[in-house]
């Protein structure tokens, strides 16, 4: 009965704060709406390789809104960029901004392809999967889940357009966001304390490290996608390269907490199995459990890392393009400092969750 109103109280939870990230944000592009490709003329199209160039005109059936079932023509410009070029064909469900006046369609424009059903699917699958296993903890960790997507895009985005510093409120989202995750999970108790604290205490390292080489390397934050559309869209008085640490540290809080909450979660099991365990004897087990989690943890974040540019490392090679240029090619550099910071996080939160949780456990008579 407790577990099943522990259940009914999150699950209204999730939905509160699903809610407020729903009907809080600002309105943008309303006049989007979903449609079908009946036709796609492409005499205008130049291919060169994969790139192509020109625009596409289209006959599309709007398949939803005020509109629906209407036939209009729509053109699609292609800049010969395919990461962000759509090139379409019959049958396709794309999605298109409508130019309206006097209520009536003037200009159609086709923007990208429909894809959120299936993002939506692949959500509800992930959902069921966590649900089955965790459990109650599943749906804490969904909980945890959709209050951190609501604060970063409802504080931490809109503060970093501000132009507030981004270390500062990087660092004050990160303690937030640490404290609601690892709270959810293991609820008030010493072993959240202690994962709390450890993760804490990682994350200010972590900061420490991420600005000070980074001064250092002489990295100007220009390395992550997009960096340049946001300055040239409105936003040159953004300070990118604070930005970029900002990024090193989030990127690198998540495994902190997934280690210092297995530490933590591992003697608090000790000391439930042993109450007369003595402090040297549970602070050895946090140890070896860190030292453990620490040998994949490290691999893991360069796996994650590296396999994002996946397709440079293939280029390099494909050039034979010596260490040295490797090693100093800004891209290379940034990630780089992003593994090491995170690995070097990682490193220092095992053994002092270890010793807060070894404090905090011994005290129990």
């Amino acid at each position: 009965m407790k577990n099943y109103k522990a259940s009914l109280v999150m699950i209204l939870m999730i939905a509160a704060v699903f809610s407020l990230f729903i009907f809080t944000g600002k309105e943008r592009e309303n006049t989007l709406i979903k449609a079908e490709v009946i036709s796609a003329n492409n005499e205008d199209v130049m291919q060169s390789s994969i790139a192509r160039i020109g625009q596409q005109e289209l006959k599309i059936k709007i398949i939803e809104g005020d509109f629906a079932g209407k036939e209009v023509s729509a053109h699609n410009g292609l800049q010969g960029k395919p990461s962000i070029d759509n090139f379409y064909q019959k049958g396709d469900t794309i999605l298109i901004a409508l130019n309206l006046e006097n209520n009536e369609i003037k200009n159609v424009r086709a923007v990208d392809s429909y894809r959120q059903n299936w993002e939506l699917l692949l959500f509800v699958i992930f959902i069921i999967l966590l649900l089955s296993y965790a459990g109650i903890t599943g749906i804490k960790a969904l909980f945890s889940f959709v209050a951190s997507l609501f604060i970063i895009w409802e504080f931490l985005v809109p503060g970093l357009l501000s132009g507030q510093n981004p270390v500062i409120l990087s660092t004050v989202v990160l303690i937030l966001l640490s404290g609601i995750i690892i709270f959810s999970i293991a609820g008030f108790t010493k072993k959240g304390t202690a994962a709390f604290l450890g993760t804490i205490i990682g994350l200010f390292t972590s900061v420490v490290i991420a600005v000070f080489f980074g001064e250092q390397m002489n990295l100007q934050g220009m390395t992550a996608p997009y960096a340049e559309t946001l300055l040239f869209s409105g936003h040159l008085g953004l300070n990118m390269k604070s930005i970029f640490y900002a990024a090193v540290v989030i990127g690198a809080s998540g495994a902190a907490m997934d280690i210092a909450m297995d530490v933590a979660a591992s003697m608090a099991e000790v000391k439930e199995k042993n109450p007369e365990i003595e402090f040297k004897e549970i602070l050895m087990s946090g140890f070896n459990v860190g030292r453990a989690v620490i040998g994949t943890m490290t691999t893991t974040l360069l796996l994650a890392y590296s396999g994002s540019y996946l397709p440079l490392l293939m280029l390099f090679y494909s050039k034979n393009t010596s260490y040295v240029r490797m090693l100093n090619y800004k891209v290379v550099a940034a990630e780089i400092l992003r593994t090491v910071t995170g690995s070097i996080g990682l490193v220092l939160v095992a053994p002092i969750t270890a010793f807060i949780a070894a404090w905090i456990f011994s005290r129990e008579k």
